[in-house]
């Protein structure tokens, strides 16, 4: 049991936000709806806890590790606390709207994390994000990009470094290579750490051919600027159609988003492979100096609603927005307020609701209680006139 003396604790990963903090977050909540909104994007809110099968849906076993689960009282059946809302939204996509035109969604809401981890290494980050469906083309993939780095900029969020990969080489690579299941995860284990030792290695160890062996250990070394999109038309100048689609497809991105998002640095690493088990296409993620972590990624993941009866083609993006407000470069507004004293009159009680539906705070006094009117984040007061009730400067 909890001892008395510790029971003002929160368990590990788990904040709470104070009202400077809260209210900061919720503004920039606000202010990222109506941004969406203005892209098209309409809200949904899934639902904090589902059946565990559909939370994990397309996503192979990364959400597993990472989600509570619970036995469901009414059915006997397993059930999990959300940790990614992405999942909710493929299903909302192809089992309830099971539209025909591209939709576009968007989502914030609370997740919960068994573990620590992603952006902020927090259990219970409060995740936001946008989800194009019903559009395979690259315009997509760009119009999701875009959206991220807008996220970010409304965030106030400065020196934003974009990062971008394909999955597809990867996959491609490993398909002519003939690895088993088992030797792929080894391998993309390998180039998460970019061991290149361990790799080439196992390469030899499986008797991979050249030019794929070659290819495959090139791959940690193809990250940097624009230029390792040359590079790696050299070093995969051999390789098959899929290899040199995915390399093209990556091309035309990363061309595209830079006549859209300014002067924002683009780089490049083709052995960063986040969500390769659901994502198929295009990958990004968002980066700040000092900041170790991806404050916000996305990318193309096609196969996800087909669980749910509809594989349509689907990209996105997610981030924190705890994270972005922790990171923002806005600062909290002053606190500003009316005060009004505590008095019994209905010419106060009008000027009060006047002022309040005007869109002004004004915090009530009560009768003997302690404080000035700064004390409660007020720069002014309700002082009674000649003609009635005045807002003062305190």
């Amino acid at each position: 049991m909890t001892p008395k003396n510790d029971r003002w604790l929160l368990p590990e990963g788990i904040v709470e936000l104070l009202p400077a903090q809260a209210q900061q977050l919720e503004q920039l909540r606000r202010r990222l709806l109506d941004t969406f909104n203005g892209w098209g994007y309409e809200l949904v809110m899934p639902p904090l806890i589902e059946y565990l099968e559909s939370l994990q849906v397309g996503t192979g076993n990364d959400l597993d590790l990472q989600t509570f689960k619970l036995t469901d009282q009414l059915t006997g059946r397993l059930m999990g606390v959300r940790a990614d809302m992405t999942p909710q939204v493929a299903r909302i996509d192809a089992h309830v709207l099971k539209r025909d035109l591209p939709t576009r969604l968007c989502y914030i809401g609370p997740v919960l994390h068994t573990r620590p981890s992603g952006f902020a290494r927090a259990r219970a980050p409060l995740q936001v994000g946008a989800e194009l469906y019903g559009h395979a083309g690259i315009e997509s993939d760009v119009e999701i990009l875009r959206l991220m780095v807008e996220t970010l900029k409304q965030a106030g969020v400065d020196n934003i470094h974009i990062d971008l990969g394909h999955v597809g080489i990867y996959r491609e690579l490993v398909k002519e290579a003939g690895l088993s299941a088992e030797q792929e995860v080894t391998l993309f284990e390998a180039l998460q750490r970019k061991a290149k030792p361990e790799i080439d290695a196992c390469l030899a160890q499986w008797s991979v051919k050249q030019p794929l062996r070659r290819q495959l250990a090139g791959l940690v070394d193809l990250n940097g600027d624009r230029s390792v999109l040359e590079r790696a038309r050299e070093v995969f100048g051999n390789a098959g159609a899929g290899v040199q689609a995915a390399l093209e497809n990556l091309t035309r991105i990363a061309e595209t988003a830079a006549r859209h998002i300014g002067d924002l640095p683009l780089y490049f690493d083709l052995a960063e492979l986040r969500g390769y088990r659901y994502q198929t296409g295009v990958v990004f993620a968002a980066f700040v100096p000092g900041h170790g972590q991806e404050i916000a990624r996305g990318g193309r993941y096609d196969d996800i609603g087909k669980a749910f009866g509809r594989a349509r083609p689907a990209t996105g993006f997610s981030s924190d927005l705890k994270t972005l407000v922790a990171l923002s470069q806005n600062h909290p507004p002053t606190p500003a307020g009316i005060f009004a004293p505590a008095v019994e009159d209905a010419a106060l009680d009008a000027k009060i609701a006047q002022l309040r539906a005007q869109g002004e705070r004004v915090v009530a006094m009560l009768p003997g209680q302690t404080g000035e009117a700064a004390d409660f984040g007020c720069d002014r007061r309700l002082a009674q006139g000649d003609t009635g009730w005045d807002v003062m400067s305190v």
